[in-house]
C-alpha cells in the first residue's frame, strides 16, 4: 500500500504511439507538498506523462497511484484531486473575470454558495477582487496568468500540473506567481509539478528537479545535488612567472578535479568553488604571486541538462 504522505507513485509505466515508444519503464515517486521540476526538451514526452497522470490517457504498461487512487480503476476520484494548468491561456477574453471563473466552476460541479465562495477565495488568491467584472481583454499578461492559476485552484486540487506558468508576463507577476505557489505548498500542502524552460525557475523553487529526455528520466535530486554531481566550476587565474610547485599544490587541494597551465593562465576545475577559491588565494600569498586576472565560473543547472541530454531545452 502507498504511504499517505506519497501523492504520486509509479512503476514501470511505458506509452506508445504506433512504433514510437514515447514513455520508457518510468519509475518515480513525488511526496506530498514537494514541488517537483520536469526538465526535457521539447518532444521528450513531458506532456504525455502529465496526460497519464492526470487521466487524459492510459499507460499501455506498468501500474502506479496518484492521491493514493489506481491509475486504472479509480480514474474518476484522481480526477477530482488533481488540476492542471496548461500553458496556453484557457480564458474567454470577452468575459469578466469573474464568469470565467464561474465557468469553470460549473464544469467543477460547484453550486451556490460554495461555488460562490470558491470564487470569492481565487480572485482573493490571485489579488483580482478590484478586477472581477472587468473583461479578461482588458488585463496585462500577467493578471492573466494568475486567473489562469487559480482557476487550477477551484476544484482544491491535491495536485497540480503547472506547464510554463510564467511565459511572457513581467517580473513582478512572476514573483506573484512564485509567492502563490510556495504557498500553495507550505500552507494548503498541494503537490505541484512544474514545468518550465528556464532553468533558472526550476533552480530557484523546486525541491526536486527531474532531468527528463527520451521518455526517461536520466536523474532525479535537488538542485543542489545535481549541480554537485554534474556539474563543472572553473576558476582561471592569470599569474606572471608561476611556479611548478604552485600547480602541483592546487592539484592536491580537495575538491579539484584537474589544473591545467596554459600560458599564464591556470584553469582549475573544481567541485566546491568556495572553499577551492580560499586555498589558492592562500597558496598565492605563500608563494607571493602577482595577481593579474581572478575569474570564478560557477555550474548551474543548465550544465547539469546540457551534461546529462547533450542538447539545449529549448531545442
Amino acid at each position: 500500500m502507498t504511504d499517505i504522505n506519497t501523492m504520486i507513485s509509479i512503476r514501470n509505466i511505458k506509452k506508445s504511439y504506433g512504433d514510437y515508444t514515447v514513455i520508457k519503464n518510468l519509475s518515480i515517486d513525488i511526496r506530498k507538498g514537494e514541488i517537483i521540476g520536469l526538465l526535457g526538451p521539447n518532444g521528450a514526452g513531458k506532456t504525455t506523462l502529465i496526460s497519464i497522470l492526470s487521466t487524459l490517457t492510459l499507460p499501455d504498461e506498468g501500474y502506479g497511484t496518484v492521491c493514493n487512487y489506481d491509475l486504472y480503476t479509480e480514474r474518476n476520484k484522481i480526477k477530482k484531486n488533481v488540476s492542471v494548468v496548461p500553458q496556453d491561456l484557457a480564458l474567454y477574453p470577452t468575459l469578466t473575470a469573474y464568469d470565467n471563473l464561474s465557468f469553470y466552476a460549473d464544469l467543477y460541479g460547484l453550486k451556490g454558495n460554495r461555488k460562490k465562495s470558491r470564487i470569492k477565495e481565487a480572485l482573493q488568491f490571485a489579488q483580482l477582487e478590484d478586477w472581477a467584472h472587468k473583461r479578461i481583454d482588458t488585463f496585462s499578461g500577467g493578471m492573466k496568468r494568475r486567473i489562469n492559476l487559480v482557476i487550477g485552484l477551484l476544484n482544491k486540487p491535491k495536485v497540480i500540473f503547472l506547464d510554463e506558468p510564467t511565459v511572457g508576463i513581467d517580473p513582478q507577476s512572476r514573483n506573484h506567481i512564485f509567492n502563490c505557489i510556495r504557498h500553495l505548498v507550505e500552507e494548503l500542502g498541494i503537490t505541484v509539478i512544474y514545468t518550465t524552460h528556464h532553468m533558472e525557475e526550476a533552480e530557484m523553487l523546486c525541491h526536486r528537479v527531474a532531468i527528463y529526455d527520451k521518455g526517461e528520466i536520466l536523474d532525479i535530486d535537488t538542485p543542489k545535488n545535481l549541480i554537485k554531481k554534474y556539474g563543472e566550476n572553473y576558476l582561471e587565474v592569470v599569474i606572471s612567472n608561476i611556479p611548478e610547485e604552485f600547480i602541483h599544490k592546487t592539484k592536491m587541494i580537495a575538491d579539484v578535479k584537474s589544473c591545467t597551465l596554459v600560458d599564464k593562465k591556470v584553469i582549475i576545475q573544481c567541485v566546491d568553488s568556495f572553499n577551492v577559491t580560499r586555498e589558492v588565494m592562500k597558496l598565492i600569498q605563500k608563494y607571493n604571486l602577482k595577481i593579474e586576472l581572478f575569474n570564478v565560473k560557477n555550474s548551474n543547472l543548465e550544465n547539469v541538462f546540457l551534461h546529462l541530454t547533450g542538447k539545449n531545452l529549448r531545442s
